[in-house]
């Protein structure tokens, strides 16, 4: 029985999970709604509304978690198993303005609504207060002004207002605070001022404006007056009177009181700790114009001015003179004159670096002139004690000018073709300015004015132009113009073109003669010509100075080591070298040595087949036996009788480069022109020893020959 209880309850409870339905839920969206709108009041309250539009399979009961965020800052939290929450706020501020956004969790879903903006219009109203009520001119009063329950970044507005006149504004921005400060110098005439304040703070929309502070009204006390000016005996006077100036104040400690008299920019008198400034003059039209009084103390600072007028008593004088420019032991009048003739004290100076030099006191001045009174003059006119100076004259006193020298800078009256030619022209006396002028020729070239000397420079320089140049001189002075002598130039033509032969050209035989020839094509006499063999050291051969375009050199008796290269340079006084294309000579042997040198190879070579032809015969003599010795025996008796110096048999030899002496003709290796040649002849010759006699040399039993070897010979 409790077995069958079993299986029906466990087959209920299968029906039972099998009836049971999962439960599914989806948010539609989250939105913020503001209550009574998104644009407040300040002051009035305020509703934020998250509303979570939620969609269940089945009608069950799900935790919501709202949270509320401003400008990104978390603001409020609420749970709730409603689909909305509310964020309340009973004195809505303008800090509460910003944009606002809802996050929802349900389960393990999360959703963010979309921010929406609120704006909570107006700002509180600013705190103004002072730490003084009653400054002194000079002092600092210190500002607070402070915008309760507002948030930064803030601006600030400080104002200061006087009386019968615009508000000046200073601005101050805060990031950090909602209060700021401001000190305000007190100014000298600050009777009474009065401040205020009012903020400012960044919205969407723009910028937005608190109201005006309350008002906050600080005295201020003048530790001096304004100062008084006054003249006597009047502000019109005339020149030549007397006037006074008073500057005077008031002050409740005179102590560190300064009062400072000016005209313009320059001080005219001062005192300290005193109430009044006196100070007086001979009034002068220069006098004429705006006075200030200053008084000091600290850092307050009070003026009055005062304009004077100061009318002409006569006017300036004027200096003439008979004549500005003249020559010197000439006479010169300086007459100083008033406009109206009216009578006065009269000087008359010259103008000098050091202090004006007092020449007369007279009105007239009459002197002879000479150089040394080139100057400035003036005069000066006195009546009641006013001095008055005229305008200077100018006054220059000429001497003549010499005849000018005319001369090359370079110093030499030549010029190299193509160059420029610079000149000078100088006269030794005469007054500047001298005005000199250049030609060429009839032509006018240049003019120039200057103390005591000029320059020209002539770039166009033609192969003709040797001569025509000349300069004048001339100053103020009566007597005119002065003529330099003419000036003859030399056109210098610089080499061109140096060319070298030879003749004969080529080649040379040993012992001849031979001559160079070096010549330009263009160029100035006299011409140095110089003629160089190309060696390690380009050695110098020749040099010649020749009023012509070439020159010729004579070289005698050629030998073998004259063989090479040879160029010449020409120059002349354009200071240019120029060189010659290289010739090339080449000395060979002459015809007769040649014929030397070919007899004697020919006998060596006769004297080499001879040896060769004794070896052969004894060798074949040999291989016929005793018959043979019989005839070599034979022989014998000819042999002694030959008149021939032979050599012994112990095997000495003749060189073919030995010498060959006999009675009529005797070759010695010390011969300065054939030595050196014969030496220089690369010819082979072959050892050989001398051991039968010719037959046919009978007829030259009565010359004796002999062969030396001798290591020099050739």
């Amino acid at each position: 029985m409790y077995l069958a209880l079993l299986v029906i309850f466990l087959q209920c409870s299968e029906l039972y999970a099998q009836g049971k339905v999962y439960q599914v839920f989806t948010f539609n969206g989250v939105k913020i709604k503001v209550e009574p709108s998104d644009k407040v009041k300040n002051g009035a309250p305020m509703s934020i509304i998250c509303h979570a539009d939620i969609s269940k399979n089945t009608d069950f009961q799900l935790k919501h978690n709202f949270t509320f965020f401003k400008d990104g800052k978390l603001v409020f939290m609420s749970i709730s198993d409603k689909e909305d929450a509310r964020y309340e706020i009973p004195v809505a501020k303008s800090a509460d303005t910003g944009d606002y956004e809802c996050r929802v969790k349900a389960g393990d879903k999360v959703v963010i609504s979309k921010p929406t903006y609120v704006w909570v219009a107006g700002m509180t109203k600013p705190v103004l207060t002072a730490d003084k009520k009653e400054v002194s001119e000079g002092e600092i009063v210190k500002l607070r002004c402070e915008l309760p329950e507002e948030v930064p970044p803030l601006e600030f507005y400080f104002r200061k207002i006087k009386t019968n006149s615009e508000p000046i504004a200073k601005r101050v921005a805060e990031q950090n605070q909602n209060f700021s400060e401001m000190e305000y110098y007190v100014e000298a005439g600050d009777n009474i001022l009065q401040f205020d304040c009012f903020g400012k703070r960044q919205v969407k929309s723009g910028w937005e404006s608190s109201q005006h502070s309350n008002k906050t009204l600080v005295t201020v006390k003048e530790p001096f007056r304004k100062p008084t000016l006054i003249t006597k005996p009047s502000n019109n006077l005339t020149e030549g009177d007397i006037i006074e100036f008073q500057c005077s104040t008031v002050a409740t400690e005179m102590r560190g009181v300064e009062i400072i008299f000016q005209k313009n920019r320059t001080i005219l008198n001062s005192i300290r700790d005193k109430g009044t400034l006196k100070y007086s003059t001979l009034a002068t039209q220069e006098d004429s114009g705006e006075y200030l009084c200053k008084v000091e103390q600290g850092a307050v600072s009070k003026t009055t001015k005062l304009n004077v007028f100061v009318s002409e008593l006569f006017p300036k004088p004027t200096l003439s003179a008979s004549m500005t420019q003249l020559d010197e032991n000439k006479d010169l009048i300086l007459n100083c004159s008033i406009n109206g003739s009216r009578t006065a004290n009269f000087s008359i100076l010259r103008k000098s670096s050091s202090g004006d030099i007092l020449l007369k006191r007279s009105r007239i001045l009459a002197i002879k002139v000479n150089v040394n009174d080139t100057g400035s003059y003036t005069c000066k006119a006195e009546v009641k004690g006013i001095v008055k100076e005229s305008k200077p004259v100018r006054i220059s006193v000429y001497a003549p000018v010499s005849k000018p020298t005319l001369s090359v800078v370079s110093g030499s009256p030549e010029v190299v073709l193509g160059k420029p030619l610079q000149l000078i022209c100088h006269s030794v006396m005469g007054t500047p300015p001298i005005t000199f002028t250049f030609y060429k020729g009839d032509e006018i070239k240049k003019n120039v004015t200057n103390d005591t000397y000029a320059t020209f420079l002539d770039e166009d320089i033609g192969l003709n132009d040797n001569g025509g140049y000349k300069c004048d001189a001339r100053n103020n002075h009566s007597s005119g113009v002065k003529t330099s002598n003419i000036l003859n130039v030399t056109v210098i033509v610089p080499i061109r073109s140096a060319s070298l032969g030879s003749v004969p050209y080529g080649e040379v035989e040993v012992g001849s003669d031979t001559a160079f020839l070096c010549s330009v094509k263009e160029g100035s006499w006299p011409i140095h010509f110089k003629i160089f063999k190309k060696t390690d050291q380009e050695e110098l051969l020749y040099e010649a100075r020749e009023y012509s375009d070439r020159t010729i050199w004579h070289k005698k008796t050629m030998k073998r080591r004259d063989t090479g290269t040879y160029y010449c340079m020409a120059s002349n006084r354009a200071s240019v070298d120029v060189r010659s294309r290289p010739i090339t000579i080449s000395v060979i042997l002459a015809a007769w040595q040649k014929g030397v040198i070919a007899a004697f190879v020919l006998t060596a070579l006769a004297g080499a087949g001879a040896v060769v032809l004794w070896w052969f015969l004894r060798k074949k003599k040999k291989a016929k036996g005793p018959s043979m010795e019989m005839s070599g025996s034979a022989l014998t008796p000819s042999l002694a009788s030959e008149k021939l110096t032979r050599p012994p048999s112990d095997g000495n030899y003749y060189s073919g480069s030995g010498y060959i002496e006999d009675n009529e003709n005797h070759m010695k290796s010390t011969d300065e022109s054939k030595g050196p040649d014969l030496e220089s002849a690369e010819v082979d010759y072959t050892e050989v020893e001398v051991s039968t006699l010719d037959p046919h040399r009978d007829s030259m039993e009565n010359r004796h020959s002999r062969i030396y070897g001798h290591p020099d010979a050739t």
